[in-house]
This record gives structure tokens, sequence and C-alpha cells, in this order.
């Protein structure tokens, strides 16, 4: 059996992915690991749409013919497996160095050890999931909400508030994800670091949507400071906002 990479070595395996330095085992090893961890997903979708618009940034400056076939690589891959990744048209002169990540990965709540709940609760928000992937946001939003207005645990509320955000973000209306990503920002205390970094991170690509991007540099910077799964990919989008 692959024994699992700790955070930091997928991460690094991850970055050696994208720049197409590993081997056909490597990147065998590295999908099994990732198959079963959504959040480093959510890193890879987020680092390899980063490293996309920057490297084709510089190819319109140089105004070069030449392709980037380590981008058209991993734009196929990700696209087959998770169906998140792409990169939009825009002109260099008007648009900023990086884009907001376009979709959030629908996914079972992942505790900070890596294992999914599987209590009455969760089963709640899987059969949200299971509304939305099957094209019933509505329903799986109204069922969500049915279960906010009843809830009372700080923790119940972050994790009903976490998938409202991310259905509402799915659906390109970002005030109702910030305003539920807050949510979970506002009960920090009974949450785990990953759940709050996420809702950091995301809060701060919807404000990277709406094009206040004051107010995305200061919450992806939170996301930075914990420390977390997305410090690589959150430090490389305050480098290219700062540019």
């Amino acid at each position: 059996m692959i024994e699992s990479f700790n955070k930091k070595e997928l991460e690094e395996k991850i970055d050696l992915y994208i720049n197409g330095q590993l081997s056909a085992e490597e990147v065998d090893e590295l999908w099994s690991e990732l198959i079963q961890d959504g959040y480093h997903l959510d890193y890879l979708k987020s680092a390899a749409n980063l490293k996309a618009v920057v490297e084709r940034r510089r190819e319109e400056r140089k105004k070069s013919q030449t392709k980037q076939y380590w981008y058209y690589a991993a734009a196929a891959v990700i696209a087959l497996l998770i169906g998140v990744i792409g990169v939009m048209n825009y002109s260099a002169d008007q648009s900023p160095p990086v884009q907001p990540v376009p979709s959030v990965e629908l996914d079972y709540y992942r505790s900070g050890n890596g294992t999914i709940d599987t209590d009455a609760q969760s089963g709640i928000i899987s059969d949200a999931i299971e509304l939305a992937n099957t094209g019933r946001v509505g329903e799986a939003i109204s069922l969500l909400n049915s279960e906010l207005e009843k809830a009372s645990k700080p923790e119940w509320v972050a994790k009903l508030s976490l998938n409202l955000g991310s259905l509402y973000y799915n659906q390109a209306k970002y005030d109702q994800a910030i305003k539920y990503y807050r949510n979970v920002i506002a009960n920090k205390e009974h949450v785990d670091v990953l759940m709050l970094e996420k809702a950091y991170w995301y809060v701060g690509n919807a404000f990277f949507h709406k094009d206040k991007l004051v107010e995305a540099e200061t919450n992806i910077e939170k996301a930075y400071e914990l420390n977390g799964a997305y410090r690589r990919v959150a430090k490389s989008y305050l480098d290219a906002l700062a540019e």
C-alpha cells in the first residue's frame, strides 16, 4: 500500500507535478492521494489556474507563438479528473495577473485529520451535495437553509454555512456566498483550521469576482496566515495582486 504523504510533502508533490517534474510512477502515486483528498484537489486546481494565467500573460507580453505544453497537459488532466479548471480569455492591459477561482469543488466535509464525517448531520450535507450535483441546486439550498434555521451548535452552523456559501459561489451569487462564508468566520472559535481557512479563501475569491481587490487581498491574506492547505497558493495570489 502507498504510504500517505504528509501535508507539506503533498503540496510539494503538487508543485512538482504542475511543473512537469514527476515521473509517470510518481504521478500515479500523487493522484491516488488526491482522489481521497478534496482539500488538496482544491489546492491543485488553484495552483494550476494561477500558473496557467501567469504563463499566458508572459507569452502575450513577449508576443511569442511558442506553445507552453505543460499548460495544455495540466488543463486537460484537471478538466478530465475534476472538471473545474479553465482559463478565461482576457486583455493583458485590463486584467490583473491572476483570476479568482471559477468554482468550488463540492465535497463531503473533512476534518483536520482528513477523515470524512459520517454522523446524521453530515448525511444532510451529503444529501444536499447529491441534489446540487444532479442540477437541483435550489432544493439543495432549501434543505441546508431549513437545517440552518434549526441549528444551535456553532460547529453545525459553520458546516451548513460553508456548504451554502459554496452552492451560492458556484451560482455566481457572490454576495450570498460571502454572507454564508462569514458565518463560518463568525464561529471561528468552534471550527478547525481547515474549515476557517477555506472560508477566508473563498470569501477572498468572491470579492475578487466582484472586483473588490482590497477586500479580496485582505481575506486571502488571512487564509495565508492560518498556514494550512492554502498557504502556498494564497501567497502566490498575494504576490501577484501586489504587482
